[in-house]
């Protein structure tokens, strides 16, 4: 297997692992999550039920993120945020397609302009008005409130997710059991990936603000140990790790890797995206936070490691 360090491909650089500081751009960060969220609950419209709600995130893309294609009747459609033209894209499988442009309004005249669009692509949908995870959750075509767009800020968020998917894409590259794929939750507006370990789970509490109780029960109905980035956490974000249910000495587990910390308050090992970015090597840093907090979830809960784990480079040398 391949050792935490190295990277199959091109490893990451300190200069690729952009600073972005949350108090420079939280206005925009809350905007775009409830954009996210629009875009978001399109897709969850047409799109069939999946395990774990896994039909309803967004993807990293060359641009910025997709939903990938959705079903329609009228055939499949996908929405795009391009974070380097700055705009919304909307486009369907008869060739036709509209753009929104991505700057400074409100989120109910994002709202407007999107629905809009897809009415003159003749692509009918209905939403759940609300967003979800926040509070207050004022409906979309009500909010006048977030209004900010700041392309640059954007633009290194991007960047900042396209470094996560890919050292998170080769994380999960060493499991052969159940595994997401590596994906955009607009809910918490984090990037995601999730390892099952085969058995069911206690019933989740619920608990999340202005989210059913049922949706967690869905997301968590088998044991996982999750990790992720999302915009928070940090003075730069942060990147993190847990297990449902937590296993006995999990939050106690040690760790090798600087700056990283159980958090009490989000119940899960917290690793400030700050401190990956000024690390020697920025990949192998968040390898082995990655590595090491599986670890922490899968040993004491008595996953089967042999039969799950797997190493991604076996089938070099042996193509004909």
């Amino acid at each position: 297997m391949e050792p935490p360090g190295s990277a199959a491909g091109h490893p990451g650089k300190r200069a690729d692992w952009p600073r972005l500081r949350l108090d420079e751009w939280a206005p925009t960060k809350d905007t775009l999550h409830l954009w996210t969220q629009i875009v978001g609950k399109i897709r969850m419209a047409h799109a069939p039920m999946l395990n774990h709600w896994w039909q309803v995130p967004l993807y990293l893309s060359p641009r910025g993120l997709t939903t990938s294609a959705v079903p329609h009747a009228r055939g499949p459609f996908d929405i795009e945020f391009d974070f380097c033209d700055h705009q919304l894209h909307i486009r369907s499988a008869d060739g036709t397609g509209r753009s929104v442009p991505l700057r400074p309004m409100t989120t109910a005249a994002f709202h407007a302009e999107v629905f809009e669009a897809l009415d003159r692509l003749g692509l009918d949908t209905v939403i759940m008005p609300t967003p979800v995870e926040v509070e207050p959750a004022v409906p979309f075509a009500e909010d006048d409130l977030h209004a900010s767009y700041d392309p640059e800020a954007v633009h290194l968020f991007w960047r900042q997710l396209l470094q996560a998917d890919r050292v998170m894409n080769r994380f999960r590259s060493h499991f052969s059991g159940k595994a997401s794929p590596v994906h955009f939750f607009w809910g918490g507006m984090d990037l995601a990936c999730t390892r099952f370990s085969g058995r069911s789970a206690p019933r989740h509490p619920g608990g999340v603000v202005n989210c059913a109780d049922w949706v967690m029960v869905e997301a968590y109905s088998h044991e996982v140990s999750s990790c992720g980035f999302w915009p928070g956490g940090g003075e730069e974000g942060a990147f993190y790790s847990y297990a449902y249910p937590e296993p006995e000495g999990f939050r106690t587990h040690r760790l090798s890797v600087e700056g990283a910390f159980y958090s009490d308050e989000f119940r899960e090992f917290v690793l400030p995206y700050e401190c990956v970015r000024g690390a020697r090597d920025p990949d192998g840093e968040l390898m082995r936070f990655l590595q090491e907090t599986y670890a922490a979830a899968a040993g004491p809960g008595n996953w089967d490691r042999v039969t799950l784990e797997a190493d991604p480079e076996r089938w070099i040398g042996r193509l004909p």
